[in-house]
């Protein structure tokens, strides 16, 4: 059946809550869990447009992946307190949808698992999130939306 999932994490609690789903797969197929954390890169550029400059200006892409290992490594203590076994995080920048694509594809991932809507998603909860629904779209293998 399934011999690697990906989970697609951001610290929202849907991303928790496919994270809880793909666990319980794990129990019936014994498969490997793959955390995945995609950080936007944001450019120089980008950062100059920033209003408010603290006193020690770190650039905006290493405090991005330094939450985004923050993530994984709560994700990865999650999935040990749930029972979650052989889980392995990564760390990527890009635009997310197509990182989560790309990665599933490069390490040949039987299922994505994906919250409804991240941490940026609209508020009323009427529709899908943006990554979700682009990763359900164009990804290869099938996508599990939770």
């Amino acid at each position: 059946m399934f011999k690697r999932i990906l989970v697609a994490v951001d610290g929202s609690m849907t991303s928790f809550e496919a994270l809880s789903k793909a666990i319980e797969l794990q129990e019936l197929t014994d498969a490997e869990i793959y955390l995945l954390c995609v950080y936007k890169h944001h450019s120089l550029f980008e950062a100059s447009l920033s209003i408010g400059r603290p006193a020690e200006m770190d650039i905006p892409d290493k405090v991005l992946s330094e939450y985004a290992k923050d993530v994984v490594n709560h994700a990865k203590q999650l999935a040990a307190e749930r029972g979650g076994k052989n889980v392995r995080g990564f760390v990527k920048a890009g635009k997310p949808s197509r990182v989560i694509v790309e990665f599933a594809k490069d390490k040949g991932v039987d299922l994505i698992v994906i919250g409804t809507k991240g941490t940026h998603s609209d508020k009323d909860g009427l529709f899908l999130g943006s990554v979700s629904h682009r990763v359900a779209s164009h990804a290869k293998c099938p996508v599990l939306v939770v």
